[in-house]
């Protein structure tokens, strides 16, 4: 059975704080079997309804400091993820393809300290009103989208596609032979219902993903939560 209930604060003290900020969720329903091929056989693929999913999402991260770090010392980039949902031992949470971050200290930290695949690349934002943009370049992959937003915000309810694509609370990733887990707490996002008006993407395709339709079918976007994060550790 795999346990969706909301996530606890895991105890003990954190190994870190974040702010995340105007978070776009971009997702395309996509086979299991070609996941399959990419994902670590250790975790199995999260489905809702029999149907999996892969995601692009960029925003802002704000304010990145460990605990021994001062306040006044905490870092802003830009970043953008291409995941997938797994689950492993019951437990849901995403696996990542690839990350790409607009700054080299960070990159360096997130592949040190958790064998995460992040790149460093060119990355821009805009926002005037409702409408946005996020650009990322890394050499010759790159992404482009512009979009506004529309409707009410509110959190999603369990049960709901929403829940199952915006709510995870835990990241995999194998390092020598062994599946390690990540955590992270916040408050439920807020989010509210986006139009794509441009997208020019390939960085889900350079993950080797084939995507049937270049618009994705669903779109999210948050304004941003306050996230702790806690240290990596065997799952």
């Amino acid at each position: 059975m795999i346990d969706r209930s909301p996530l606890s604060r895991p105890g003990g003290p954190n190994s870190g704080t974040q702010i995340w900020r105007d978070l776009l969720f971009l997702h395309w329903s996509i086979s299991i079997d070609q996941l399959r091929q990419l994902v670590p056989k250790e975790l199995e693929i999260d489905t809702y309804n029999g149907q999996a999913y892969v995601a692009l999402v960029p925003f802002r991260m704000c304010e990145i400091c460990p605990p021994w770090l001062p306040k006044r010392f905490a870092f802003n980039f830009l970043e953008t993820n291409v995941r997938t949902y797994v689950h492993y031992k019951g437990k849901p949470g995403v696996y990542f393809f690839s990350l790409d971050a607009s700054s080299r200290l960070a990159v360096w930290a997130a592949r040190t300290g958790w064998s995460l695949p992040y790149y460093y690349a060119k990355m821009k934002s805009d926002s005037r009103g409702d409408l946005r943009t996020y650009q990322c370049t890394r050499g010759d992959v790159s992404s482009l989208v512009n979009f506004h937003t529309e409707g009410a915000l509110g959190t999603a309810e369990p049960g709901t596609i929403e829940y199952f694509l915006l709510e995870r609370y835990v990241l995999f990733v194998k390092r020598a032979g062994v599946v390690y887990s990540g955590t992270v707490h916040h408050v439920p996002y807020s989010y509210q219902s986006c139009v794509v008006d441009k997208l020019d993407d390939s960085l889900v395709t350079n993950s080797g993903l084939k995507l049937s339709t270049t618009m994705p079918d669903l779109a999210h976007f948050s304004p941003g939560v306050n996230v702790e994060v806690f240290k990596i550790a065997p799952a």
